[in-house]
Parts: structure tokens; C-alpha cells; sequence
């Protein structure tokens, strides 16, 4: 059941009727708020809105946080149901062959390596003794199958020698 809605009144004029020209207001005015509460409420009202900024922003860092496993960590792993990864590591100097529409190269941590196929669009900074991460599958045999690759590249930009 809907409950009925409030009628709200005109508040009396010196004549005992209600002033057309008055603002509306409630029947009964609101009690007042005990001292305690009302000097708490300020603090409260900040502490809600420093909780609800904190989680908006921890919410959207998650997804800009990228996780990737080292060649190391995927060398004990199986192919097995593990879904798709990221792995990442400097692309070993003299490693990188490019086969049809396949790039095969390898990824090392400076302790294990691993080799990749990737198989989808090249980064135009991609080259070797870079950083870069693939996402993919681990694929029979520890080949990772990538179909897309992220390059780290420096924040330094510097613009290009003028022709002389």
C-alpha cells in the first residue's frame, strides 16, 4: 500500500487565514538536531565523501594496472586451462624474425626466456633489447601465442637532428 502524501499548508497570516503570496511548508517542522550530532555532522559528511572518492579512484586503478608474469615464472607452468596471461621481459638482441603474418621472437628476464609468437598488429617502436609485454596463451611446448603487444618505450622525447 502506498502511504498518502503530506499536505502541505499555507502558514496563517495575522487574520488567522492562510496569506496567498506565503511560501509553502510542512505541517510540522522537523525536530531539531541534538548538539552532538549537529557538531559531528560536518565530520561525517566529510568522512562519507573522503570513502566514496578513495573507492572511486581505487576502483579505476584497477583497471589501468597491468599484470604480467616473467619468463622465469612461466618456464614451471604447463599449458594447460591457465586462460589468457600477459608475459613480459626485453626482447633478446638478434631474435626477432618476422615469418608471413607471424613475428616470432624471445622474451628473456635475464635469468629464463621464452619464446614468442605473435600473430595481430606490431607497435612501430617495437625492436630488440626493448621492453615489451605480450598477451596471449601458453601454447604446447612453453611457445606463448600473442595476439597483442604493449612496448615500454622511454617517456624522453627528442626531436629529430635537422638535415645539415
Amino acid at each position: 500500500m502506498i502511504p498518502p502524501r503530506r499536505r502541505l499548508r499555507r502558514p496563517p497570516t495575522d487574520a488567522g487565514t492562510p496569506a496567498p503570496s506565503a511560501p509553502w511548508t510542512r505541517r510540522r517542522p522537523l525536530p531539531p538536531l541534538p548538539d552532538r550530532v549537529r557538531r559531528r555532522l560536518p565530520l561525517l559528511l566529510v568522512g562519507v565523501a573522503a570513502l566514496t572518492l578513495g573507492a572511486l579512484a581505487f576502483s579505476g586503478i584497477g583497471d589501468g594496472m597491468v599484470y604480467y608474469r616473467t619468463p622465469t615464472e612461466l618456464a614451471g607452468r604447463d599449458a594447460g586451462p591457465a586462460g589468457r596471461l600477459r608475459v613480459g621481459g626485453l626482447v633478446l638482441p638478434h631474435s626477432v624474425r618476422a615469418e608471413g603474418d607471424v613475428l616470432r621472437f624471445r622474451l628473456s628476464d635475464g635469468v629464463g626466456a621464452v619464446e614468442v609468437l605473435h600473430r595481430g598488429e606490431v607497435p612501430p617502436v617495437f625492436r630488440e633489447g626493448q621492453g615489451a609485454v605480450a598477451e596471449g596463451v601458453l601454447g604446447p611446448g612453453g611457445v606463448f601465442r600473442s595476439d597483442r603487444l604493449m612496448v615500454k618505450h622511454s617517456d624522453e622525447y627528442r626531436a629529430a637532428e635537422p638535415a645539415r
